[in-house]
């Protein structure tokens, strides 16, 4: 069986630019990659347990916008982004610095799409199916409880401080030998014991969780429209309308899909759209803030630190950097 370092982290490091080197900047246990100066700067750091667990440290940028595409059937990650810019695509969702992703993978790629010059730092954990279906079962026979619900329910938008702060003592920790291996494996099973733990705490978080193919059917529908008129004013009662649902349940079958609020979701169109302007054009941010829906240039500015912890004018210098 491949080990989850050939098998997840190998469908990164080469096809994206990066290459083996010396480097062992959080830890000699690992094993790290540069980015080729061609294509961006910075470092890929991995540690990988036999088939069971990884965990992934990332410091780099692109040069250009990038899309990500891996397969991650059956890989079960949480990822904690200090820095970032870009866009989650299926389904569509911004990442923000400062947020928790989570990903519950499943038939389809996963796509991601970084956006140029800005940083994507974060810290990671994945677990295989060895881990959770062999390994789990094994030790806890009577006990068992699959944990893919809990990574697939997590919510970006929530607050979750006991994940951020145990995703933080691993991306700090430094050491080696048999205490390294010892203390990743109790943060792993601790990562995995504290969304069990949430998931068990919160039953109704996961009840009626999936959403119909016709339900996503008419939800794209009044997505599509709304993707082309975020900058406007639109109403909850149209979008319903335009999925042939009522109101309340528009609003819990979004939420459910997309993993954000109706106003959170234009809300991240907007900011997206707002940092392809700062990178790729002159427009003062005045004329940016007004053509993505916002009134003001303070409304954007407030917006985007609190997104990417940059003001527009620090945003547009990082992202237009030679």
């Amino acid at each position: 069986m491949q080990s989850v370092m050939e098998n997840w982290n190998g469908q990164i490091v080469e096809p994206y630019g990066f290459s083996p080197c010396e480097d062992h900047p959080y830890g000699p246990l690992g094993r790290c990659w540069k980015l080729s100066s061609e294509i961006g700067e910075g470092l890929y750091w991995a540690y990988g347990e036999k088939d069971l667990y990884d965990i992934k440290i990332h410091d780099f940028y692109y040069h250009k916008d990038t899309l990500i595409n891996c397969e991650v059937s059956g890989y079960l990650s949480i990822f904690y982004y200090s820095s970032i810019s870009g866009e989650q695509l299926n389904p569509y969702r911004r990442m923000d610095a400062g947020c928790i992703q989570s990903i519950a993978g499943g038939d389809e790629p996963y796509k991601m799409w970084v956006h140029k010059k800005i940083p994507v730092r974060c810290i990671g954990v994945g677990i295989t199916p060895a881990y959770y279906e062999q390994h789990m079962k094994e030790n806890y026979p009577e006990e068992y409880i699959n944990p893919y619900a809990a990574f697939a329910k997590l919510d970006q938008e929530e607050v979750f401080p006991e994940l951020v702060i145990l995703l933080k003592q691993i991306e700090n920790y430094r050491s080696e030998g048999i205490a390294a291996k010892l203390f990743y494996k109790a943060k792993v099973d601790e990562l995995v014991s504290l969304l069990l733990s949430r998931l068990m705490n919160h039953p109704e978080q996961n009840r009626n969780a999936e959403v119909s193919k016709q339900d996503v059917k008419q939800l794209e529908v009044a997505t599509a429209y709304l993707n082309d008129h975020y900058a406007s004013d639109i109403s909850l009662e149209q979008l319903a309308q335009f999925a042939c649902m009522s109101v309340s349940k528009f609003k819990n079958v979004f939420k459910r899909y997309y993993g954000c609020s109706v106003t959170s979701y234009i809300q991240q169109r907007r900011l997206s759209h707002a940092e392809c302007l700062l990178a790729e054009s002159d427009l003062t941010i005045g004329q940016i803030a007004e053509s993505v829906g916002y009134s003001t240039s303070s409304r954007l500015s407030l917006l985007l630190r609190e997104s990417t912890g940059l003001t527009p004018v620090e945003y547009r210098k990082m992202a237009q950097r030679k």
